[in-house]
C-alpha cells in the first residue's frame, strides 16, 4: 500500500514514518506550517524524510492558522505547563486542525496516486482534541470516500488512534525510530522544556514502556509532580 504520511516532526508521527517504511511503500511525508510557535518541529520531519530517503513537502497554511485565534499554539498566549488530562490545556487546541490538514493531505495524496493517509492521532489525545477520537476518524473516512468518489480510493490510516502514546514509544523501537531526533515541545525553545503538556506526556511514556528516554529536558522531572496533580 502506497502511503502518504502526516508528520509534524514529534514523537508520534516520526514512529508512524518508520512504521509505514518498514510494513507499506512509504510515498513521502506532508508536513504544514500554519504559524505554530514550535515551528522547528518541521525540521525534524524534513530530517526524518531525508533519513528514509523520501520526499518531504511543508504546505503554508498561515493564512488559515491567522483565522483560527485563540490557541496558545499560534497566538501569543502562554503555554500552560501540566498533564493533558486538566482542563487547562484545552488553550492548545487549535480548532478543527487536523480536519484541515487531513482534507488538504487527501487531495496530495489522490493527486499523487496513493493508496493512504497515514495520521498519528492516538489515545492520549482524546480527551482534549476532539479530531483524534475514533469517531472523527471514521467519520473523516466516509466523508473523503464521498469527496473523492470516482476519481480515487484512499484509506485514512490511523493505527495508534486506540492505544498510548507509551504504546508508541514501544512500536518505534521496534521499527528503529530515533527519539533523539523528534520534537514535541510546543514551547519551541532550544531545549525540551519538560514541563508543558507533550514534554509531560512524552517523559511518561517513556517511563511506563520502560524504555530509556533520550530527550534533553530543561527540567527532567517535573512531569511526577504533574501526573500528581493531575491525579493520574
Amino acid at each position: 500500500m502506497k502511503t502518504l504520511v502526516i508528520c509534524s516532526g514529534g514523537l508520534d508521527s516520526v514512529s508512524l514514518a518508520h512504521k509505514v517504511a518498514a510494513e507499506q511503500e512509504l510515498s513521502g511525508l506532508l508536513s504544514f506550517d500554519y504559524g505554530q510557535r514550535h515551528k522547528k518541529e518541521l525540521d525534524f520531519a524534513a530530517a526524518c524524510a531525508a533519513r528514509l530517503k523520501v520526499l518531504h513537502q511543508v504546505i503554508d497554511i498561515n493564512a488559515i492558522g491567522r483565522s483560527l485565534s485563540g490557541s496558545a499554539l499560534t497566538d501569543d498566549l502562554d503555554v500552560p505547563d501540566g498533564h493533558y488530562a486538566e482542563e487547562t490545556m484545552r488553550v492548545t487546541v487549535v480548532p478543527n486542525r487536523n480536519a484541515i490538514m487531513l482534507a488538504i493531505a487527501f487531495g496530495v495524496a489522490a493527486s499523487q496516486k496513493a493508496d493512504a493517509v497515514a495520521t498519528a492521532v492516538h489515545g492520549g489525545d482524546h480527551f482534549i482534541y476532539p479530531d483524534c477520537r475514533p469517531g472523527f476518524i471514521d467519520a473523516f473516512q466516509t466523508m473523503q470516500l464521498h469527496a473523492l468518489e470516482g476519481y480515487a480510493d484512499i484509506r485514512l490510516y490511523a493505527p495508534y488512534v486506540n492505544i498510548s502514546k507509551a504504546d508508541i514509544v514501544t512500536d518505534g523501537v521496534k521499527h528503529h525510530t530515533p527519539f533523539a531526533e523528534t520534537w514535541s515541545c510546543y514551547k519551541g525553545g532550544e531545549r525540551h522544556c519538560g514541563r508543558c503538556g507533550t514534554c509531560v506526556e512524552r517523559r511518561e511514556a517513556f517511563h511506563l514502556a520502560e524504555i530509556e528516554d533520550p530527550t534533553d529536558y530543561e527540567d527532567r522531572e517535573y512531569w511526577r509532580e504533574a501526573i500528581r496533580n493531575a491525579g493520574r
